[in-house]
């Protein structure tokens, strides 16, 4: 159990430059006390102790501002940047290493049964206020970008950006720069300007052609 609270910490110091002290940790990350309060409800909630799993779960999400149902799997190392708002649905799966901003969804879709949260793979990074819906899996080291809506499943190591999510690339972009994430939507109404623009430089030269000739 130490050596997992230690493990978390050092999780903190490594993901956010602004974390000074362990205590500071302790006392000022809600992302940090909500990943220790699901570890304990999630061993009641598989112990078969359900209602009591739930209860460690609303007492965290009052504490936090941070809803981890207590089925959910969450793997090593994992991080809550800031967090309020982020909600993990009870089926989720989240492999090691994975990073998450405020806001950030793990939903399902309807009322199926069974697997119907998504499961996020190892080393993924999830921009603030992106909503993962669905029994789908993001694939290792791949990032979603703020404000993504994602509904189909995300090839390793790729860079999902929009509503709906759409790949746009490979993951070299760094954590923490959602600025330089491409923006397809963007890039599109760029290109059609300036295929605008050439149709009526075109048009132009042949009004000019034209009145040439009947001269």
């Amino acid at each position: 159990m130490f050596n997992a609270i230690r493990e978390q910490i050092d999780t903190v110091f490594k993901r956010d430059p602004a974390a000074r002290s362990a205590l500071e940790i302790w006392l000022c990350y809600p992302g940090f006390h909500a990943i220790l309060l699901h570890r304990v409800a999630h061993r009641l909630y598989i112990g078969g102790w359900f209602t009591l799993g739930r209860v460690v779960s609303q007492f965290s999400r009052t504490l936090t501002g941070i809803e981890i149902h207590p089925g959910a799997r969450i793997g090593r190392r994992f991080f809550i940047d800031h967090g309020m708002g982020v909600v993990i649905g009870e089926t989720s799966e989240i492999g090691d290493d994975v990073l998450l901003y405020q806001g950030v969804t793990l939903g399902g879709t309807g009322k199926d049964t069974g697997k119907r949260h998504p499961t996020i793979g190892d080393g993924v990074v999830i921009g603030t206020g992106a909503k993962i819906l669905g029994n789908i899996r993001i694939g290792d080291h791949a990032k979603v970008g703020a404000g993504s809506v994602v509904v189909r499943p995300v090839p390793d190591y790729s860079t999902v950006v929009g509503v709906p999510g759409r790949v746009v690339g490979g993951a070299e972009t760094d954590p923490l720069e959602h600025g330089m994430l491409p923006d397809p939507a963007g890039q599109a109404i760029d290109d059609l300007a300036r295929r605008m623009a050439q149709l009526e430089s075109l048009m132009r030269s042949l009004a000019d052609e034209k009145t040439t000739t009947k001269h």
